[in-house]
């Protein structure tokens, strides 16, 4: 009799728990009907449900990319130990010059072989009487006159050394071997050397010119302001065609091709990192070159610019020829080389912009 009340007892406890356990479910989350339970089992999770609460459903979200890694820089040239090339974070823009007066150097000594067309040597000092025969150095100073730049003329070298800093270029003649090197004193034979360097370093303009390829040969550094480059040899005077390759300030309305007539400098090393901005067509020279140097058979550039050790350096193996610096601009090209010139000056002074990219 007791173990069956007992069992009663225990059945009616397990019916009410189960009706307890079923409204419990019900009333969280049954049906949409009449009130049935659910079962208690995991629902599927929608592959497309936003990890992210608040991203809207059903977008994906934008996954973060790798950045694009910058191109190198190689604006330092670790063989010259200064930077050089294209890149204007090689100019050094102190402002050294922006109360300097456009005013250019015409250098002129010659340590070696002489070219006619710089005539018989000039006495020392600045500005000394010019020869009749000077006539690349008289020419420069008729063309830049021109364009309102005054122009200082000298071959004594101690003059470069103590006045470089008053000009805003300086212009190298076709002088040539060691026209830096001053033996004429006892101590700092080497000043002019130092004082190039410390001109370039606060923003100052070189400017090139034919022979200024055959100086300072035991240099490294002027070998380095001449673009990697110095003069190896040349074929016979002869004439060809210039191409212009590049647009620049110092281009600006030069005809893209034009005859001239030069020696067609062969290089070695050949000029690198640089914004070259012209060219021979060697097909229109005959011969190519002279032995035992074979020519720059695919691309011989004639001029070229480049920022160097903190200053502007525009260059051109070009001007051999006295009628190319006539103002009777009787010789072939005279008219498009001297235009050439004075453009490459002015931005090498800064009056332009230089060596665009």
């Amino acid at each position: 009799m007791e173990l069956a009340k007992s069992l009663t007892l225990r059945l009616a406890l397990a019916a009410a728990l189960a009706a307890a356990v079923t409204l419990a479910v019900t009333a969280c989350g049954g049906g949409s009907g009449g009130g049935g339970g659910v079962p208690l089992t995991a629902l599927p999770v929608s592959p497309t449900a936003p990890s992210n609460p608040t991203e809207p459903a059903g977008e994906t979200p934008v996954q973060p990319t790798d950045p694009v890694a910058e191109a190198p820089d190689d604006s330092f040239d670790t063989y010259y130990n200064v930077c050089r090339g294209t890149n204007p974070k090689c100019y050094n823009d102190w402002g050294a010059f922006a109360s300097t007066p456009d005013r250019v150097l015409v250098y002129s000594r010659t340590a070696g072989p002489r070219h006619a067309v710089l005539g018989t040597p000039m006495g020392a000092g600045l500005n000394p009487v010019m020869n009749p025969d000077n006539v690349m150095q008289a020419g420069l100073v008729r063309m830049l006159s021109a364009e309102g730049i005054t122009v200082d003329w000298t071959e004594d070298v101690a003059v470069l050394s103590s006045r470089i800093n008053n000009y805003k270029a300086i212009i190298f003649a076709s002088s040539n071997r060691d026209t830096l090197w001053n033996g004429a004193v006892n101590t700092s034979q080497d000043a002019a050397r130092t004082a190039l360097r410390n001109y370039m370093r606060r923003g100052g303009g070189f400017v090139g010119l034919h022979n200024a390829f055959g100086a300072e040969y035991n240099w490294p550094y002027y070998e380095g302001l001449l673009g990697n480059a110095n003069f190896y040899n040349h074929g016979p005077n002869r004439a060809g065609d210039v191409e212009i390759v590049s647009d620049d300030p110092s281009t600006k309305d030069v005809p893209k091709r034009f005859s001239f007539q030069d020696e067609w400098y062969n290089l070695m090393p050949f000029p690198t990192k640089v914004k070259f901005l012209a060219k021979v067509d060697t097909s229109t020279l005959k011969p190519l070159t002279a032995a035992p140097h074979p020519g720059h058979a695919d691309f011989h550039p004639v001029a070229w610019c480049q920022y160097y050790d903190g200053g502007r350096a525009w260059l051109t193996t070009l001007g051999h020829n006295a009628h190319s610096f006539t103002a009777d601009l009787s010789g072939v090209g005279a008219i498009e080389f001297q235009k050439l010139v004075v453009q490459g000056v002015k931005s090498a002074m800064g009056l332009t912009p230089f060596c665009t990219e």
